[in-house]
């Protein structure tokens, strides 16, 4: 089959097979291209659609950039399952096969040497979100008005909301840091990401913890069982926070590419 190089990720040599069924971007099965003792994991895709002027359009448009990301994601989460990937960045795409080979060429240390440190390791992702006893935290245009004696009962309405409001962030925050270093201190690494957009996202609640750490496998099962714990200490004495666990995926955060 002819077309341009679609590479999802640089591994180590490895002897494990992968799915049998699995197909990348484009519906192209994924094939192992090694070069100087480096594995690139390959497949071929369209010119049409991923030369450079073409791809530039494709980003912009939301259902063909989710049908990629979700190919590209299902190759590297395959990898997982039996080796360390080190996964590229969507739409990362050369003319052939040489092209490849000269890509890990110019970066074979830099390769070799987060290969080394990411070996055994996987990513974990934990998130903590603030939300009312009903649903998601709503906006103050968004709740409903108490009727209100005189002026002066409606400014201490607005004291009372607003102090609540103050007192569940000062909570969260506070259980955000703790959660975050306990984690931490069972992780190798960790990384604290910006709080993800609600609008964006579409998570309920606000995001006050979005952080990534780096967990041998070994260690997965008790890092797991200590989530998993302070998920039941939060629905019996914190019930307005939500902690979300995610993973085990490759080390994307870690890997010095972006996911």
């Amino acid at each position: 089959m002819t077309g341009l190089r679609y590479v999802y990720a640089v591994c180590h040599p490895f002897g494990a097979a992968l799915q049998a069924q699995l197909t990348g971007v484009a519906g192209d099965p994924p094939r192992l291209l090694t070069h100087h003792g480096l594995v690139a994991v390959v497949s071929h895709v369209p010119e049409r659609d991923f030369a450079e002027k073409p791809l530039r359009a494709h980003l912009e448009d939301l259902d063909w950039l989710t049908r990629t990301a979700r190919a590209h994601q299902g190759v590297i989460d395959a990898l997982t399952v039996v080796t360390t990937p080190l996964p590229l960045r969507l739409g990362t795409v050369f003319r052939d096969d040489s092209g490849v080979r000269v890509m890990l060429e110019a970066r074979e240390a830099d390769f070799r040497r987060t290969l080394d440190r990411l070996a055994g390791r996987v990513e974990w992702g934990v998130k903590v979100y603030t939300e009312t006893e009903n649903g998601p935290e709503p906006s103050e245009t968004q709740r409903p008005a108490e009727k209100a004696a005189s002026g002066r009962d409606y400014l201490r309405q607005r004291r009372m909301r607003a102090k609540a409001h103050e007192d569940l962030w000062e909570k969260a925050e506070e259980f955000a840091n703790r959660l975050h270093a306990a984690l931490s201190a069972r992780a190798e690494d960790s990384r604290l990401h910006a709080p993800q957009n609600s609008a964006l996202s579409g998570a309920a609640g606000r995001n006050v913890l979005n952080a990534a750490y780096l967990v041998p496998r070994t260690d997965c099962e008790e890092f797991v069982e200590l989530v998993d714990r302070t998920k039941d200490d939060v629905s019996g004495t914190a019930p307005r926070l939500r902690v979300e666990l995610t993973g085990p995926w490759a080390a994307y955060s870690f890997a010095g590419e972006e996911p």
